[in-house]
């Protein structure tokens, strides 16, 4: 598993009221953030891999011009997704605030790997985004390393966006406040009715 910071990492999708946020000693990194309306990707690195055993994730920007494989009008305003590819970041734009009143999951890329159970262990490169301010609260594809959690460990969203899926998908979900933090998470700069935003990619299970 890579380092993760302790206040704005993975670690506050766990559902956990106990341990909201996952710390590993010795780590650090802190999550860029993007004003309203802006588009949303890594920063820095480079290298990746889609197979089970990757250990990187893509951190190139997303090629000029690439198209939204994605776009959803919410309740409130209106989000594009672009999924990562072998070479490059996923792209998230928002027209905040944004919101929705359910839950909805879109594949953006089938993989053809076996299809993942909702009590599995899974390895994943991921963006986190706010669609009250369209901020990035948490983003792998940042650190440029996959992380690996069971799924019946995470917020209800994250499970059904990944759950059923195929390994080596790409998938983009807008997730509501009751499927993620109804009652906010400080540590990530979340609050109370935010709806989120992830764009994932499924690079193993167990």
């Amino acid at each position: 598993m890579s380092c993760v910071n302790s206040s704005r990492t993975l670690g506050v999708l766990l559902a956990s009221s106990a341990s909201l946020v996952l710390v590993l000693s010795g780590c650090s990194s802190d999550a860029d953030t993007t004003s309203a309306g802006t588009s949303t990707t890594a920063s820095s690195g480079s290298g990746s891999s889609s197979t089970a055993a990757a250990e990187s994730c893509p951190t190139a920007a997303p090629e000029s011009g690439a198209a939204a494989e994605w776009t959803l009008d919410g309740d409130t305003g209106s989000i594009a997704v672009t999924g990562s590819t072998d070479d490059a970041a996923p792209l998230v734009t928002v027209q905040a605030p944004f919101g929705v009143a359910e839950t909805q999951v879109k594949t953006l890329q089938a993989g053809d790997g076996p299809v993942v159970a909702a009590d599995a262990t899974v390895s994943v490169c991921y963006m986190g985004v706010n669609g009250r301010d369209g901020s990035t609260f948490d983003s792998s594809y940042e650190r440029g390393a996959p992380v690996e959690f069971p799924l019946d460990g995470v917020v209800a969203g994250f499970q059904k966006a990944i759950a059923g899926q195929t390994v080596g998908s790409t998938i983009g979900v807008a997730v509501t406040s009751a499927d993620g933090y109804p009652n906010g998470q400080p540590r990530a700069g979340i609050e109370a009715g935010d709806s989120l935003i992830f764009a994932i990619k499924v690079l193993g299970v167990s």
